[in-house]
C-alpha cells in the first residue's frame, strides 16, 4: 500500500469501506469491459489490489487472478486504470479463450487482442493518454506551423488575427485532406480532457460538439470512478492522430479559461453578485464559438475544401468503443445571460501557440487571462 495519496491523506487511511468500494468499481468495469469486448466469453477472475508499485497489473493464470496496483488506482486517473485492467484482460483472453502458451507473454497474439481493444500493449510502463505513439516528425511539424499561425492571432489588429486564425484552421483541413486523399497510413490515440465531473454541463457538451465537427477528433463521455472520494463521474476522451490530439486538447482548455474570463468580465460589467447564471452564460459563448466556427467551414467550402470524414479513426473509435449510446441533451432557457455569452463568443479569436519542445506532443499553453 502506497504511504500518501495525492492530497497527503495516508493510503492506510483509505478506510475499509472505500477500498472495499474499489474492489466493487473494479469488478463492474471488468464485467463492462467483458461484454463490450469479448461478449461475455471471459470467466470472472479474482480481482485483487496489491502494494506493488513498480508493477501496474499482472494477469497469475495459476490461482486466476487479476492483480492492480493499490497505489496505481489511488494516484492515477481512472481511465489509466482501465486501460491497465484492459491489458490484463487481454492476457487472460490470449491464456483462457486463445489457449496460446507457445509465445512470449507479450507475443504476436497478445499485441492482436490488444489491437482489437485499442489499449497500450507495451510490455511495461504507465499508459500513455496518446496511446503510447512515437514522435513522428511530420506530424510535430504541422503542429509547429499551426502554433506559428494562432502566435499571430494575438495580434491586436483584430482583422489580422481573425485572419491568422482562420489560415490555421484551413491548414488543419489541408493537412487532415491530404492525408486521407494519399490514404496514408495514420496513428491514432485518445486523450482525456478535464477533470472528472458528477455533473456535465450544456457548456462542456458543446466544447466536445466542435472538437469532434472542427478539430478532426471523435469525441465520447466515458464513465470514471473517484476512489478518494467513492463518486462516479464522467470525463471527455477524444481519439484522433498525435497532432489533432495536441490541438484539440488545447482548444478545449482555451474555450474553457476564456469562457470563464468572459464570465468574470460580464459580471463586473453588469455588477452581477452571483453565479445563478453562470452556466447558461457560457453555455451561450460555445454556441456563439461555435456559429463562428459554421462560417469559417463555408468559407472553406466555397474554397473547394471539403472533409470527408476519416473512416480509419471511426473504426480505431468504435474498436475503443464498439456499443457507443447516443443520447439527446435539451439546453438550457435562452436568456438575456445567454444571449450576451453568445456575443461574445462570436468574437473569441483562437491564439496562444506551442511553447514546449516537440517531443512534448505538441503541448500548446493556455490562454492569457
Amino acid at each position: 500500500m502506497s504511504d500518501a495519496t495525492p492530497d497527503g491523506t495516508p493510503a492506510a487511511a483509505l478506510t475499509a469501506a472505500l477500498e472495499a468500494a474499489l474492489a466493487r468499481e473494479l469488478r463492474a468495469t471488468w464485467h463492462q469491459i467483458n461484454e463490450a469486448y469479448f461478449r461475455g466469453g471471459l470467466l470472472a477472475p479474482t480481482l485483487e489490489l496489491v502494494a506493488a508499485r513498480t508493477t501496474l497489473g499482472r494477469w497469475v493464470p495459476d490461482t486466476r487472478t487479476v492483480e492492480i496496483s493499490l497505489p496505481l488506482v489511488v494516484e492515477k486517473p481512472w481511465g489509466v486504470v482501465v486501460e491497465v485492467l484492459k491489458h490484463e484482460m487481454a492476457h487472460q483472453y490470449v491464456h483462457e479463450i486463445l489457449g496460446e502458451a507457445s509465445q512470449s507473454p507479450h507475443g504476436r497474439a497478445f499485441r492482436d487482442a490488444c489491437a482489437r481493444l485499442g489499449v497500450d500493449a507495451r510490455a511495461a510502463g504507465m499508459p500513455a493518454a496518446d496511446g503510447g505513439l512515437e514522435s513522428m516528425a511530420a506530424e510535430e511539424k504541422v503542429v509547429e506551423r499551426i502554433a506559428r499561425l494562432l502566435a499571430l492571432a494575438e495580434s491586436p489588429n483584430r482583422h489580422e488575427a481573425e485572419a491568422a486564425m482562420a489560415a490555421a484552421q484551413r491548414l488543419m483541413l489541408r493537412h487532415n485532406l491530404d492525408a486521407v486523399r494519399a490514404q496514408a497510413a495514420r496513428d491514432y490515440g485518445f486523450a482525456h480532457l478535464g477533470k472528472p465531473s458528477g455533473r456535465v454541463g450544456e457548456h462542456e457538451r458543446l466544447v466536445a460538439m466542435i472538437l469532434g465537427k472542427h478539430f478532426f477528433v471523435e469525441g465520447i463521455w466515458i464513465p470514471v470512478y473517484r476512489p478518494l472520494e467513492g463518486k462516479r463521474g464522467s470525463v471527455l476522451e477524444i481519439c484522433g492522430t498525435r497532432a489533432n490530439l495536441a490541438i484539440a486538447e488545447y482548444v478545449h482548455a482555451f474555450l474553457h479559461q476564456t469562457a470563464e474570463r468572459l464570465w468574470r468580465e460580464q459580471k463586473l460589467a453588469a455588477a452581477i453578485e452571483s453565479d445563478r447564471e453562470r452556466r447558461t452564460y457560457l453555455a451561450g459563448v460555445m454556441t456563439g464559438f461555435a456559429e463562428r466556427l459554421v462560417r469559417q467551414d463555408a468559407k472553406s467550402r466555397s474554397e473547394g475544401l471539403v472533409w470527408v470524414k476519416d473512416g480509419d479513426l471511426t473504426g480505431y473509435f468504435r474498436r475503443r468503443h464498439p456499443h457507443v449510446r447516443h443520447v439527446r441533451h435539451t439546453g438550457r432557457q435562452r436568456t438575456d445571460a445567454w444571449a450576451r455569452g453568445r456575443e461574445a463568443g462570436r468574437s473569441i479569436v483562437l491564439y496562444r501557440p506551442v511553447s514546449a519542445p516537440p517531443t512534448s506532443r505538441g503541448r500548446l499553453l493556455s490562454a492569457k487571462s
